[in-house]
């Protein structure tokens, strides 16, 4: 199974790529998809940028499935808004492209990658890179969509099992009812 993870952001979105084999995971690509060449006031054109560049990806890397962190308040009300359109621009991208989409707290990817939720962005950086065994640390960005990655490839089978058992439910089926 090859996994597209994506951590959402409007200026950068990270994205990262593995194959999953058994419990052998295997690095594929990782980087960013930056909208600094669109006027910061042109929201949809930045919006679209992301669209683009997850389709992109798909089309590029072939994935069969994906992870996305979900995206809680922060303290400005305004940057929380704007990271939620870019998160709604990748996932929108991502079910068009007919990709299946798992979503995790950073909480529960931080769980996953480095023993526990409080991990430091540096602390996430360098356990990828030790699971992923790269040459060098990923930049954060990347970093934590590896890790989104990582932690589908881990949660995944469950989720599947208890998809299967009517127990849970993906953001794909959700999209699908709703036509």
């Amino acid at each position: 199974m090859r996994i597209l993870g994506i951590d959402p952001g409007l200026r950068t979105t990270g994205f990262g790529v593995l194959d999953v084999e058994g419990t052998s995971l295997r690095y594929v690509a990782s980087g960013v998809i930056e909208t600094s060449r669109v006027d910061t006031g042109n929201l949809p054109a930045r919006l679209k940028v992301l669209f683009d560049g997850i389709c992109e990806l798909k089309a590029r890397y072939q994935p069969d499935a994906s992870a996305v962190e979900i995206v809680f308040v922060n303290v400005n009300p305004q940057a929380t808004l704007l990271l939620g359109q870019a998160r709604g621009a990748c996932i929108t991208a991502l079910v068009s492209c007919d990709l299946s989409v798992a979503e995790y707290t950073a909480l529960q990817m931080k769980q996953a990658v480095a023993g526990h939720g409080r991990a430091a962005k540096e602390q996430v950086q360098a356990m990828v890179q030790r699971l992923l065994n790269l040459p060098s640390v990923p930049r954060p960005d990347a970093a934590d969509a590896l890790g989104l990655a990582i932690t589908h490839a881990h949660a995944g089978r469950t989720i599947e099992r208890l998809q299967a058992a009517g127990q849970a439910r993906s953001t794909s089926s959700m999209y699908r009812r709703a036509r």
